[in-house]
């Protein structure tokens, strides 16, 4: 293995830029239409280019797709469509050739619908150890065709589906916070630790570096479940009830303090990254202490909209939190599961968070406004100290794909909401390569299958290679801030001093000799002529001033 620049050793971690791979739209190898490993080893050498440290490839495993790959039958094994475990192998050691570290995602709250254990559940009468691995129990109401409690899927609808027994009859209720093809997991019981267990090894001892952890927080369920109690159409309601009953509860620590037995038993150790939807930084920082999980993706920050206290409140109870357990916060600003942040911004701000295409969609959008600030937002983030994650397609400068056909949609939520809610199937377009029509280079040519989301046209001025030689374009700006983030040794993990500035500008230090400058006010601002300037997400027009919406990365340093 070859890895390169500070950010060598145990605690790479701490200082990384890690790219996601959102596997059925990255890159396409066999001109099926679906993202494979072989389409993502072949873009290797970009990603290298980019600058990044690390790469988290989403759920590859054996799955009816019913959610994306997040529907897990088999932990162990690669999807035929994606590839083979021998691909799986050769691609870990190509990446770790590459200089990159893997992390891949594991999904311990649920298991698909098709898994053996459910399939097992199914063929057994109720009370059998087979039902035990899950959450069965009897309805309620005087004949038990009404749920046993009031919980709901995030998907939309009710949160527990009836079987029918072997024998034809109305069944047991099956309880599955997601879609129903999604059973959760009873985590009380031993086989599902054990069995967790191997598979962390599994994959840990064919050379990955490490998890994220899907719904880290779903893990533990209150004993008896009980209802919950509240308006659980209203998402913050969800996350802020004090002792909920499925989410963040205390018993869900000693799960990841068993894995980080296992993790710390490698040479060197592998670590867990958790998408734990936590709203208060002091409960969120409980994931980091030191012997449970490594690092947490940041929603408040995610959700922040473009506006100066906001998003310098954010840090700084990130920042504030995270130092309590000495774990380093992690930024990002889009994902799979989140409009992207091109769209986001291009709307007018308010202080709600916003994080779907709905909470989006019916609002007035500037594009081109909404990139202005995506690029100065890249360079907050990459400044701030700590880990950052970009997802595919943030360094192409994509927007969310907002006008999908209804007929294509695939994601779970379009049906469970009644076609009320469009899900996330806009930001998870494939990627445009190359090329003025589709599949723009994401598919070989002449393949036999159209991309499994169709690309809309405007997308052949996207492409990586119309913006490879482009020196104004979002790769190239994307791949000069990694490169000075990778050389300049106040970046990384380490502290963050705020510089007293106009209202709507955030001004911060990182020590030594580099300073920060973001203006989110609507006029220029003064900007320190004793600098040197490293890097703006806007060409500057006077050394001495700031425009709106735009950031800037200086040396202090003589």
């Amino acid at each position: 293995m070859t890895w390169s620049g500070r950010k060598d050793g145990h605690e790479w971690w701490r200082h990384a830029v890690i790219y996601q791979v959102y596997i059925r739209s990255f890159a396409d190898g066999n001109g099926d239409g679906v993202g494979d490993i072989a389409g993502i080893r072949s873009r290797l050498p970009y990603l290298k280019d980019l600058g990044v440290d690390a790469l988290w490839i989403n759920p590859w495993y054996p799955s009816p797709m019913a959610d994306g790959g997040y529907d897990v039958s088999d932990y162990r094994g690669i999807a035929p469509e994606f590839g083979t475990l021998a691909d799986a192998t050769e691609f870990i050691d190509d990446a770790h050739m590459h200089g990159f570290r893997v992390l891949l995602d594991i999904v311990p709250n649920h298991t698909s619908s098709a898994h053996p254990w459910f399939q097992a559940a199914l063929a057994s009468a109720p009370g059998s150890p087979a039902r035990q691995r899950y959450h069965f129990r009897p309805g309620s109401g005087p004949h038990g065709d009404q749920p046993p409690n009031d919980w709901r899927s995030v998907f939309g609808g009710g949160g527990w589906t009836r079987i029918t027994e072997m024998d034809g009859t109305e069944g047991e209720w099956y309880l599955h916070l997601f879609a129903p093809e999604q059973p959760d997991l009873n985590w009380e019981h031993p086989d599902v630790a054990e069995d967790f267990d191997t598979t962390l090894r599994f994959w840990f001892e064919r050379g990955i570096d490490g998890f994220r952890i899907d719904v880290a927080n779903s893990l533990a369920k209150a004993a008896g479940l009980p209802d919950v109690g509240v308006d659980q159409s209203v998402a913050a309601a969800m996350y802020s009830l004090a002792d909920h009953p499925h989410w963040d509860r205390d018993e869900v620590h000693e799960v990841y303090r068993r894995w980080r037995r296992i993790a710390n038993s490698y040479d060197p150790p592998r670590i867990f990254v958790a998408e734990a939807l936590v709203y208060d930084p002091e409960r969120l920082a409980r994931y980091l202490r030191a012997d449970e999980l490594h690092t947490a993706f940041n929603f408040e920050f995610l959700e922040c909209p473009w506006l100066a206290e906001p998003l310098r409140r954010v840090i700084d109870a990130t920042v504030l939190e995270h130092a309590q357990v000495a774990a380093p916060p992690t930024w990002v600003l889009s994902n799979h599961d989140v409009a992207r942040h091109v769209s986001r911004y291009a709307r007018p701000q308010s202080t709600s968070r916003t994080r779907t295409l709905d909470d989006i969609i019916d609002k007035p959008m500037d594009l081109a406004l909404g990139t202005r600030r995506a690029r100065a937002a890249a360079l907050l983030m990459l400044a701030l100290p700590g880990c950052a994650y970009i997802y595919q397609g943030d360094e192409l400068g994509l927007p969310e794909v907002e006008d999908l056909a209804d007929d294509v949609l695939q994601d779970p939520t379009w049906e469970r909401s009644e076609h009320t809610e469009r899900g996330r199937d806009g930001c998870r377009v494939p990627l445009p390569w190359s090329g003025q029509v589709s599949p723009y280079g994401f598919s070989p040519p002449n393949s036999a299958k159209p991309p499994w989301l169709p690309q809309p046209d405007y997308w052949r001025g996207y492409t990586a290679q119309s913006q490879a030689d482009d020196p104004h374009s979002m790769l190239t700006f994307y791949r000069h801030a990694l490169r000075i983030r990778r050389t300049f040794e106040a970046l990384g993990d380490g502290p963050l001093v705020w510089i007293d500035s106009a209202p709507d500008v955030l001004h911060f230090s990182r020590p030594t000799g580099f300073e920060c400058l973001v203006n989110l006010s609507d006029t220029p601002t003064d900007m320190a002529r004793d600098s040197r300037i490293l890097i703006s997400s806007q060409p500057l027009t006077t050394r001495s001033e700031l425009p709106s919406d735009t950031a800037v990365w200086l040396s202090t340093n003589s």
